[in-house]
């Protein structure tokens, strides 16, 4: 019998890496980078034929809700969790695994970004079906490894272990360590050792996440207890105004920090983290160069959308909707042109578009990275 599971789709980003297209309202995941449909639609897409709309649940920031209901409207609105604010991704999973458990205490969830890019969606199936029953044989934390293409050094990277399941053949491993964004000799060897991208795709069970959470961040398990004895195993979707006063309450309590730091790398240390190795075809879609290198590209090596000419221009990024951009005899060039914004850049800089935003509303041009 296939393992069933609910796919928890994070979506709370604040728009910042692909300013000026994205805002604080607008943010990366509701962009048509690649097609007619946004990146969010796109991962729900890959999943929904899998857990089915009432087992996929979207997990963003208030402020965002209302644009991802009218975005994923084949979703019951009752499946749209809402932070009162921004806390990284630990305290986020850990509220979507409340309302999993509240749900099926015995069930696994698959955590997935909202803003990757997957060029082959029957292989990512398979995967994750994998991870699912790998994450209820172990009862481990799973993690999905992708093969590298280059030395990437805007990406965690796993460092795998002995395998598991009778050999290689599996593609699973024990996690032997984490390396988060390493310098590019770091990320070479690595590659060499046989090192996987962490793709920040998850699978476990919710009650395993819970119980590690307790033993790594009582800070943040303590708060999530408080906020499922407030609710009394109703959902956390359709909060009451008192419920939603304490999970207000509780979040300001605890740490702003990512699953990876606050459990994933402790219980790695104890041999409680497996990563099941794939290839179908990644990216975290990072930034204006992971968009240029994923486009099709002409004779030069200049991609975009929209209206644009480049006369003498090679490796450039255009994204023009509106008007005409004509990039004469340049290189290695963004250039994202908006009604109220233009971005003209290095693209081997575009890691660097989050500080500028950062500079922007320093600046007092704050009403440039809201909408």
């Amino acid at each position: 019998m296939e393992q069933k599971f609910y796919s928890v789709i994070i979506a709370g980003g604040k728009g910042t890496r692909f300013w000026p297209l994205s805002r604080s309202l607008r943010p990366k995941q509701l962009l048509k980078l690649f097609g007619p449909k946004s990146l969010v639609d796109e991962t729900a897409d890959r999943v929904l034929s899998m857990s089915g709309s009432d087992q996929t649940l979207i997990v963003t920031v208030a402020e965002q809700l209302d644009a991802l209901r009218k975005e994923l409207r084949a979703l019951p609105r009752g499946n749209f969790l809402a932070e009162p604010e921004a806390k990284n991704t630990a305290p986020c999973i850990g509220l979507a695994a409340l309302e999993v458990m509240n749900r099926d205490p015995n069930a696994v969830m698959i955590i997935l970004p909202a803003d990757h890019w997957v060029a082959d969606v029957a292989g990512f199936r398979r995967t994750l079906r994998a991870a699912a029953k790998l994450a209820v044989r172990y009862d481990h934390l799973v993690t999905i490894g992708i093969q590298p293409g280059y030395p990437e050094t805007g990406y965690g990277y796993i460092v795998k272990g002995k395998a598991l399941d009778g050999g290689t053949q599996s593609g699973a491993y024990e996690v032997k360590r984490f390396k988060e964004k390493p310098i590019p000799k770091i990320a070479r060897q690595l590659i060499r050792q046989g090192s996987l991208w962490n793709a920040g795709i998850f699978a476990w069970k919710a009650s395993t996440l819970l119980a590690l959470m307790q033993r790594y961040q009582p800070a943040i398990h303590h708060g999530l207890a408080v906020i499922g004895k407030a609710g009394n195993g109703k959902s956390l979707a359709n909060p009451s105004r008192k419920l939603r006063t304490v999970i207000s309450r509780e979040y300001k309590k605890m740490p702003s920090i990512s699953i990876d730091h606050a459990v994933l790398e402790k219980a790695g240390s104890e041999g409680k983290v497996v990563t099941l190795e794939a290839n179908f075809g990644w990216s975290d879609v990072g930034s204006w160069a992971a968009v240029h290198r994923m486009s099709s590209r002409d004779a030069a090596g200049n991609a975009g959308n929209g209206k644009w000419l480049g006369l003498g221009a090679k490796n450039c990024f255009i994204h023009a909707p509106d008007r005409l951009v004509v990039l004469l005899g340049m290189q290695d060039a963004i250039v994202v042109d908006t009604p109220d914004a233009l971005l003209v850049g290095d693209l081997k800089r575009s890691q660097e578009v989050r500080e500028l935003v950062d500079e922007l509303n320093k600046q007092g041009y704050g009403s440039y990275t809201v909408k």
